[in-house]
């Protein structure tokens, strides 16, 4: 007897694991009972819909045609580019700028087959639907620099230039010493230390861990403000809300999952894609940036020496809001100006 209610009770351990490990379905948008569609969408090659937004002049009249790839927990409707960027600086240079959905965020249709290689592919198949041309300049902010560095990878002979606004970075990259990265990795906070072992060495285990209730959950997922720098509480009102109505786990873990698994390449090992210099590749970061330490940033752009490096001093990780900083950030790469702020 006390065989056969143990066996049962393991069973029903291992059928609860199962269940709790396992995200509900996603709440695809247009589907029944799901969000409605509202914003304008492309079909990419797999059928899935990718929604976006378009800012600044027609594309027609652009002389720069810019596609921004947002942030965690962001949408298309947080381009900081576009948003802080004057109406009289992009009359006069002629800028378009259109941002998007990445994939199970807002109204763009999740893809559990996400990997690296897709989004930068996604990106060049936006810029065909929408005849941007042979050539485009790609701005990531956040973790959508991770997307960035992809798109050097898989997509730069589609390029025109490209820049990484406080890129997240991945302390897994074998390219960093690993005393370096130990000593970033315990800067943050040990929930957030728990998360991302979670999300590079059991990623099945990441819906779990990020719903549960034994442990403290992730500080970044829950915008905690003590990860925020004091420039970065004064900037958080500027964020749009976050828009996840399909379900977290196709939209923040899985984020989490393909930004700090395993990567099939390390951005340290990239070339310059602009070596007769008919482009530029930038990296923007703020030196009290909590959530993407500075020492990381500093070595990638040793290591990588045809990157145009710009600290700012004082500076969190909401860096593209802070005032001025928009205009800087789109004039170096657009027209190689040099960053002066007041």
């Amino acid at each position: 007897m006390i065989r056969e209610i143990t066996v049962i009770l393991l069973i029903g351990f291992v059928a609860w694991a199962y269940q709790a490990t396992c995200p509900p379905p996603p709440n695809v948008c247009g589907s029944p009972g799901g969000p409605a569609i509202t914003a304008p969408r492309i079909k990419l090659r797999d059928g899935r819909h990718l929604a976006y937004k378009e800012h600044g002049v027609s594309k027609e009249l652009a002389k720069y045609k810019i596609i921004f790839v947002h942030g965690f927990g962001s949408s298309r409707h947080d381009a900081a580019i576009a948003a802080n960027l004057s109406p009289e600086v992009v009359d006069e240079l002629g800028i378009y700028i259109v941002s998007f959905d990445r994939p199970g965020y807002g109204e763009s249709d999740p893809d559990p087959k996400r990997t690296r290689k897709s989004l930068a592919l996604d990106i060049e198949e936006l810029a065909d639907q929408l005849g941007l041309g042979s050539k485009f300049y790609v701005v990531g902010f956040s973790m959508g620099g991770q997307v960035v560095w992809s798109c050097l990878k898989y997509i730069s002979h589609r390029l025109t230039g490209a820049a990484l606004i406080a890129p997240v970075i991945n302390y897994w990259w074998p390219g960093f010493p690993a005393n370096l990265t130990k000593e970033a990795y315990y800067l943050q906070l040990p929930q957030d230390q728990w998360a991302l072992r979670v999300a590079h060495y059991a990623p099945w285990l990441a819906y779990w861990w990020n719903t549960q209730k034994l442990f403290p959950p992730s500080a970044v997922v829950a915008r905690r403000p003590e990860i925020f720098s004091a420039q970065d509480v004064q900037l958080m009102p500027k964020l749009a809300a976050q828009v996840i109505q399909q379900g977290v786990h196709e939209s923040l873990f899985r984020d989490m999952m393909i930004g700090f698994g395993t990567w099939e390449f390390d951005p340290m090992d990239l070339e310059n894609p602009f070596p007769n210099g008919e482009g530029s590749v930038h990296l923007w970061q703020g030196d009290e940036d909590r959530l993407v330490p500075v020492i990381l940033q500093r070595y990638i752009s040793k290591k990588l020496p045809w990157i145009h490096y710009h600290e700012i001093p004082g500076s969190g990780h909401l860096i593209a809001d802070a005032d001025g900083m928009t205009e800087a950030i789109i004039k170096a790469l657009l027209l190689g100006d040099k960053v002066t702020l007041s």
